[in-house]
This record gives C-alpha cells, structure tokens and sequence, in this order.
C-alpha cells in the first residue's frame, strides 16, 4: 500500500473535504482525488462517499490501521537518517507536564534534574542550539518516533516494577529516569480531605477531573480497578499544573498526582500499589543525547 495515497486518505477524512485535504496537503484537488481512486482501486472497495465526504465501514477499518502504519513508517525513516546523520549541532527534546517531577531511581531528589542535565550536555558542547517543548504525552511519543526531537521524558502511572505502557510497534527504547509516590489531590473541604490514605476501589464514582496529559488518565485507573467508574465530571485538556490545581481546590474534581507536585490538599493514594514512573524514550542517540541520558539515570 503506497503510504502517500493512504497519507491523503487520512487527512480527507480528518478535513472532511477534498479541497480542504488539498490545500493542507500541498497538491490539486484533481491529484487528490486520484490518489483517493488509486488507493479505492487497489484495495477494491469504496472507501470515502463523496457527498458528504464520509469514511464508508471499508474506510473506517482503514483508518484504524493507517496511524499506526504511517507512523511506524516515519520511525523507520527517522531511524535510517540517524545512521547518516552528521555531528549534531542542535539537541531537541520533549518532555511531558510532570515528567520532571519525582525521585531519581539511583540517587536522592534532585531539584531541576533536567535543568542540570542540559547544563551539563551544554557544558560538554558549548556551541550546541537546545530546543525543549512542553507536549502531552502522544505528541512526545510520536515525535520521538518520527524523528522531530531526539529525545523525549514522558510520565504516567504503572505498577512499581513495571514499564510505562507505551506503543509496541514503535520499537523505541526507554530508560527509567525517576519514580515517585501518588497521591489524591482533592479540595480542602472535601469529605475525604482528611483521611490518611484512600483506595482507588472506593474512589470510581466522584466526581473526576479528566486531564490526561497531567493526571493519571481515567482508563488507566478504569483499566487498573477493573470498573468502569472514573467518568469525567470536568475535562481540562490542556498542559498548565497551576490551572488544574486551581480547578482541584474550586472543588472540580479529583485527579491522581506524583506526590512531588505542589497540591494544596492530597491524601496519599494507598491501594492499589502504583507508582508515577518518568522514562526517557528515544532510537538511536547522538553523543549530546546520550551525554544527556547518562545525566539524568
């Protein structure tokens, strides 16, 4: 299947248009409508009906598979380009919200360990342009993978000897960075304020801040209890720690936080034993890449 014509079936069906698909891709609409006849021909099907332009159930499968395809296909390209690569002048990195937060895994707390990390990558390089963006978490995946930055420090919620659950078909390697306990994070006058700790089994019907690129995302703990409580009562789907802390203490909501971070009020999560972990995902490194993993182990 030739990914430029299953590149355009994707992003048709994202604008819903063909001109709209044209314009954001760089082609005529006529190309565009010859790749969608193209792909249609080859797979033997109808895959997009045209008025309105809508995925048809053969389009709908396909594009469940094509992400994953043409994203696996930007992972090789980046992966083949670092074995040419020339001595980088440049370190781009991505880091979700907290995935600074919490207790190094061989060492004591160190405040800024990624400020440090990068002093030190600077140190050793001294002409070297850094480039560090703040993402949610599939953004950090999915630009590790496709070869946009080099490295990047992602954060979620696991049991204490395991792994984030990141892509299998990525084939990215990860190293542990840091772990940290979990806590509740809550408002001052909540009924459960002042417990000494909570479970998550008795938490499935409060009321939840749904803000997955910050708290523990809500099918994780569906996932983890084996419920399906955790309903979002209010969704925040930005970035900023301050704003969700301000939405916990108006009463919002609960969310599940690194215990690291500046919560008004927590109780410290108890059952079951999970743990926030951060991982430094990437392919390949560079020796300033890998300088700057060997700083933050």
């Amino acid at each position: 299947m030739d990914p430029h014509l299953l590149r355009t079936f994707v992003t048709v069906a994202e604008c819903g248009s063909f001109s709209a698909a044209a314009e954001r891709l760089g082609y005529t609409q006529s190309a565009v409508s010859q790749h969608i006849s193209a792909l249609e021909n080859d797979l033997g099907t109808p895959l997009l009906r045209r008025r309105p332009v809508a995925p048809t159930p053969a389009g709908e499968r396909l594009l469940e598979h094509a992400a994953p395809i043409l994203l696996r296909l930007a992972t090789a390209r980046a992966d083949v380009r670092r074995t040419l690569a020339q001595p980088p002048t440049a370190l781009t990195l991505a880091t979700t919200p907290l995935a600074t937060s919490g207790t190094t895994v061989n060492a004591p707390p160190r405040p800024g360990a990624l400020a440090v990390a990068l002093r030190e990558v600077r140190r050793a390089y001294p002409g070297i342009g850094v480039t560090l963006t703040v993402c949610g978490r599939d953004e950090v995946v999915e630009g590790v993978a496709a070869g946009t930055f080099a490295v990047g420090l992602v954060d979620g919620v696991a049991a204490p000897s395991d792994p984030l659950r990141l892509s299998d078909a990525l084939h990215l390697r990860t190293t542990p960075v840091t772990h940290d306990a979990l806590i509740v994070a809550l408002s001052n006058d909540h009924p459960l304020a002042h417990r000494r700790g909570l479970s998550l089994h008795d938490l499935a019907d409060a009321r939840w801040i749904d803000a997955p690129d910050l708290a523990a995302p809500l099918p994780v703990l569906r996932a983890t209890t084996g419920s399906d409580g955790f309903r979002p009562a209010f969704t925040y789907a930005g970035t900023d720690l301050h704003t969700l802390l301000t939405l916990i203490a108006a009463g919002h909501g609960l969310a599940v936080l690194p215990s690291s971070a500046p919560v008004q009020t927590a109780v410290p999560l108890t059952s079951p034993r999970l743990v926030h972990r951060t991982e430094l995902l990437h392919g390949d490194l560079s020796e300033p890449a890998a300088l700057l993993r060997s700083n933050l182990k």
